[in-house]
């Protein structure tokens, strides 16, 4: 919103600096966004005196002109307005002065006459949009030399307020005035608005009648008779001009300065173009027409609202009126609307017809139901001030649902809680009643009564003031503080899905995997692809479409759609994870189908990211995906895992299957070729997917169990075995924990090898002993280490090379 700082002074006696003022609203939450001069562009047109006016030797409609601007000399121009005389103050652009529509003043010979500047008109300044045909005519009160806009009093100084869609009562002059009455403790000040009445009341000359109360709480108009309709006075033109608004006539200029001024949208309609004597505020029937003052013939629902007379639509309610009852220069008479409309239908209204006004944009945030009744006042005395006529005494009103002021209980210790600085009650006290809130004693329990104003929509529940206390605080004094927290571990209480699965999210992350979140519809064709099982598909009644016309029965088929969609890219270096819930066909659940939650992770690409240092051309494989299993079930400090190899999905070769304890967790697996050619692969694909349900039950039965850090060094020896093809690591690991040497602590592999043509693998462990009650020596290891090392020997086929 553009507001005006000589405007605002007329409600509120500010005396400080622009920027001071915007630096104040915008801690107070109405930020400023710009300081700006509206017509800076004829900032260096000056006021001139015409001393001299000849005709141009050479032309029938030019004038050679001597204008004094206050300089050493007078200037000669060369005028072509037909309405330039001598003596007139007129408005003079010199040389090297640029105006509004691009024209740069320069020195130039008219038909032989020399021309130092130019005579403007109002359209040349920007001050009107049609061309008037001749210049402008300053007041001889005007101060020869003074810069224009000083010279018109004009509104030089406009603030950009953003406001929040919250504070509907700021879009207004008057409602920031209320803002900076109350932060720098000022008087607030309305204009005063008395006017005289005579003829028949106005209730018996025009019917008010509101189908819907819900759409439209109240409606009032106001009568007037006789009026002029002609150009506002300079003071109303200027001043819309100031905030990017264009005059049109008095009558709807009078409605335009009052929806800046006090936030109200009124509408002025010719009186004599209503049929009936009555106004109907209805539903639109679906199909209707209506065609607006923009020349615009629109197609309405039921869901829009109209003002009707007793024949035909005259308005879209709330958001624009109609071309058939609009004032022209030739009206006489003046019905004056001053209603509240329901935000919701007028939002969707213009919504859908792309139709915003400044109208519309207050109706849409609500606007002040009691207020409304003075705003309708002061238009009607700007409209006898600017317009003439006669205004018949009282108002044809109808008000179905009057304003219900708001009681709201108020707790300054609350306050104080929730900012986290002591909010005294007096200035808690001092700041609602500035903010125009009516409060009552504070009762025994420490709770004032507080009723919000009409115009503070946004005052709903306790938090509402608590926020408006901590905004006239200042939030930037209040200094950050840590809320204390405190946690008895005995009564600590279990952990829920959500936090188990952030937790998940959380490993994964930290290990660098993306997450990717899919669609719980997948096709029947990935699904053939994959060759699961058609009897525990559940599929969607009335899907999306084809390829997502089934619940998913694992993550596998969204996980392998992702991978082809970074493909497609140009991303092959891929890490990606997902936690989400899986659907199985269940004849005996009630809903025919049975959730559970599933974590499938899929790697794909170079090992390492394609840059230095990190070694090229080496592909993610097995052990990488194996060990993001094994780190997340220590991250859970589970058993280590079994990994044995099964044949029961035909998509993956090699598939491992993985079980902690007697508990099977999931799969791990290779995406064979022709699937993984399916989905774009070009290099290895791994998939894992792992049964996060039977997981939790895991996690959950683990017991917390605390012992001593290790008082005495450990000693580290590697041992090297020759391991047949047959033989797995895990076999080999197993056995030398099943040794049971007596010092014995951890196993670890650190290395494999594959000699070229040979069927044996070369496998080193290194092995950590530890004594917990001495520091051990050499001689004492090695003996334990050999002792170790055959009995290994005699589990296994495998040999020391």
């Amino acid at each position: 919103m553009l507001l005006s700082l000589a405007w605002l002074r007329e409600f509120t006696p500010y005396e400080g600096t622009p920027q001071q003022l915007a630096d104040r609203l915008t801690m107070l939450g109405l930020e400023i966004e710009e300081i700006k001069n509206p017509f800076e562009e004829i900032a260096s047109v000056v006021v001139g005196k015409v001393l001299t006016c000849e005709a141009h030797p050479d032309s029938d409609h030019l004038s050679c002109c001597t204008v004094d601007v206050g300089g050493e000399a007078p200037l000669p121009i060369v005028c072509g307005a037909p309405n330039v005389a001598a003596g007139q103050h007129v408005p003079v652009a010199t040389v090297g002065v640029t105006l509004p529509g691009g024209l740069h003043i320069k020195k130039s010979k008219i038909r032989g006459q020399v021309s130092e500047g130019m005579i403007c008109s109002e359209s040349e300044l920007g001050l009107a949009e049609e061309r008037s045909g001749g210049i402008m005519v300053l007041p001889e009160s005007a101060t020869v030399g003074w810069s224009l806009p000083d010279a018109l009093g004009l509104d030089t100084c406009v603030l950009d307020v953003s406001i929040t869609p919250n504070r509907a009562d700021c879009l207004s002059v008057l409602g920031i005035a209320r803002e900076v009455a109350m932060a720098f403790d000022l008087p607030l000040t309305l204009p005063e608005v008395s006017y005289p009445e005579s003829g028949p009341d106005a209730a018996t000359q025009v019917a008010i009648e509101i189908e819907d109360a819900e759409q439209c709480p109240v409606y009032r108009a106001k009568l007037l008779t006789g009026v002029a309709v002609g150009p506002s006075p300079e003071r109303i033109r200027w001043r819309l001009l100031a905030i990017g608004q264009r005059p049109i006539s008095n009558i709807v200029d009078a409605t335009n300065y009052v929806l800046f001024e006090l936030g109200q949208p009124l509408h002025a309609f010719d009186r004599a173009k209503l049929a009936g004597n009555t106004v109907k505020v209805r539903n639109a029937a679906e199909g209707e027409k209506l065609t607006t003052l923009d020349g615009q013939e629109r197609l309405l629902t039921a869901r829009d609202l109209l003002i009707c007379d007793a024949e035909k639509p005259v308005a879209l309610a709330g958001v624009m009126g109609g071309e058939n009852s609009e004032m022209g220069s030739d009206s006489t008479e003046v019905l004056l609307e001053c209603a509240v409309f329901r935000p919701g239908a007028i939002r969707k209204t213009a919504r859908r017809l792309s139709l915003p006004s400044e109208a519309s944009y207050r109706f849409e945030r609500g606007v002040d139901q009691v207020g409304s009744v003075y705003a309708m006042h002061r238009a009607v005395s700007l409209m006898l001030e600017t317009a003439g006529g006669t205004v018949l005494p009282g108002e044809a009103v109808a008000e179905p649902h009057p304003y219900t002021p708001r009681g709201i209980g108020f707790r300054p210790a609350r306050a104080s809680l929730l900012l986290g600085e002591e909010m005294p009650e007096d200035f808690c006290r001092k700041t609602l009643t500035a903010l125009g809130c009516k409060l009552t004693d504070t009762d025994p329990s420490g709770t004032m009564a507080v009723t919000p104003p009409s115009y503070r929509l946004d005052l709903e529940r306790e938090a509402d003031l608590i926020e408006e206390v901590g905004r006239v605080y200042g939030l930037d004094r209040i200094a950050p503080k840590l809320p204390r927290v405190s946690k008895s571990l005995d009564d600590a209480a279990p952990e829920t899905e959500f936090g188990f699965w952030a937790r998940l999210r959380a490993y994964a992350v930290g290990f660098g995997l993306r997450e990717a979140v899919n669609y719980s519809f997948v096709g029947h064709g990935d699904l053939d692809l994959l060759c699961l099982d058609a009897a525990c598909r559940v599929s969607v009644a009335n899907p999306l479409s084809e390829d997502q016309n089934v619940m998913r029965p694992m993550l596998a088929p969204g996980l392998l759609g992702a991978v082809r969609h970074n493909l497609a890219q140009g991303n092959a270096h891929l890490r990606l994870f997902e936690v989400a819930r899986i659907f199985t066909a269940d004849v005996a659940s009630d809903s025919t189908a049975r959730e559970a939650g599933r974590m499938g992770i899929a790697l794909h690409g170079a090992r390492h990211p394609e840059a230095w240092p990190w070694p090229k051309d080496v592909e993610a494989g097995y052990a990488d995906i194996k060990g993001l299993v094994e780190g997340l079930l220590a991250h859970f400090h589970l058993p280590e895992p079994t990994f044995s190899r099964v044949e029961d999905q035909p998509w993956l070769a090699p598939q491992v299957d993985v079980t902690c304890g007697p508990v099977r967790l999931g799969l791990i697996g290779q995406v064979t070729p022709e699937v993984a050619d399916a989905f774009h692969a070009r290099s290895p694909l791994w998939i894992a997917e792992l049964d996060i349900d039977a997981l939790r039950v895991l996690v959950d039965a683990q017991k917390t169990v605390f012992a001593p850090l290790p008082g005495f060094p450990p000693v580290r020896r590697d041992i090297t075995l020759a391991v047949p093809a047959g033989v797995t690591v895990g076999a080999v690991l197993a056995a030398i924990r099943t040794a049971k040497a007596p010092i014995f602590e951890n196993v670890v592999l650190i290395d494999a090898y594959e000699p070229e043509g040979e069927a044996e693998r070369r496998l080193t462990f290194r092995i950590t002993y530890r004594h917990l009650e001495k520091t051990l020596k050499d001689k004492e290891v090695d003996k334990v280490h050999e002792a170790l090392a055959k009995a290994v020997l005699a589990a296994l086929p495998v040999t020391r090379p």
